[in-house]
């Protein structure tokens, strides 16, 4: 990725895939909220990894912008708790902490088996076409060990389950999390694509045969063993 991306010749961010490339102007977002989406996409791909530390002036140079839309967007990814802001040191891209993991993934277990079941009795041809266009767009990825392209498929298809499911609170409390999902799964993601892509294909299989049981099993299954992965790669990456 090109350094200066907010000027006129600005790359997509990852919020924008599967849509090409664009210039930032044309998300009709504020300079600040520009900057805020690229920091955010840079560190949940890895771009910015754990411990890096993010100094005003560098960011500014990166995104080709002055420190004040920096220093704003560097507030909004704090509170979100992508970094942490250190006495002498400024900003530092936080490493997952496992406590709050092992509760993301207890919050996953209860939501992503309930959206599972729901999907499971109410998606239609065209809502299973899709996810099967998930999981092929993922194996690809795979393939290719484009791990961060694999992260945001991950995620969609997560999402797009949840949204096949049709109930609004599932999805209005998973589009901030999914966000945290991708960044710990982009952690592990060379170990792990391969045997989340065949729990994601008996998931699928189940949703594609109104199983709702089973669809509520194979993503419990899921969400359990991506847990264990999750803490094991944070174990490690310490």
């Amino acid at each position: 990725m090109g350094a200066k991306v907010l000027g006129s010749r600005a790359r997509r961010s990852t919020d924008d895939m599967g849509k090409g490339e664009m210039t930032i102007g044309g998300r009709h977002l504020s300079l600040r909220d520009q900057v805020m989406v690229e920091l955010r996409s840079r560190i949940v791909n890895g771009h910015y990894p754990p411990g890096e530390r993010l100094r005003e002036e560098r960011l500014a140079d990166d995104f080709g912008v002055s420190r004040n839309p920096v220093r704003e967007a560097l507030r909004v990814v704090e509170a979100e708790g992508f970094i942490e802001m250190l006495p002498r040191r400024g900003a530092i891209v936080r490493t997952p902490d496992l406590d709050s993991v092992r509760d993301m993934f207890m919050v996953r277990g209860r939501l992503e088996t309930l959206a599972a079941r729901l999907a499971a009795e109410r998606a239609t041809p065209d809502d299973v076409a899709s996810l099967r266009e998930l999981l092929s767009r993922a194996r690809e990825a795979t393939d290719a060990e484009d791990f961060a392209q694999v992260s945001e498929l991950n995620s969609a298809l997560h999402l797009r389950v949840i949204e096949i499911s049709g109930n609004r609170w599932l999805a209005s409390i998973a589009t901030s999390m999914y966000l945290h999902v991708q960044w710990v799964f982009r952690i592990s993601a060379a170990d792990r694509a391969p045997h989340s892509w065949a729990e994601h294909t008996q998931l699928v299989d189940a949703i594609a045969a109104g199983n709702a049981e089973e669809a509520e099993a194979a993503a419990w299954r899921h969400v359990n063993m991506a847990g264990s992965a999750a803490s094991e790669s944070l174990r490690s990456f310490k």
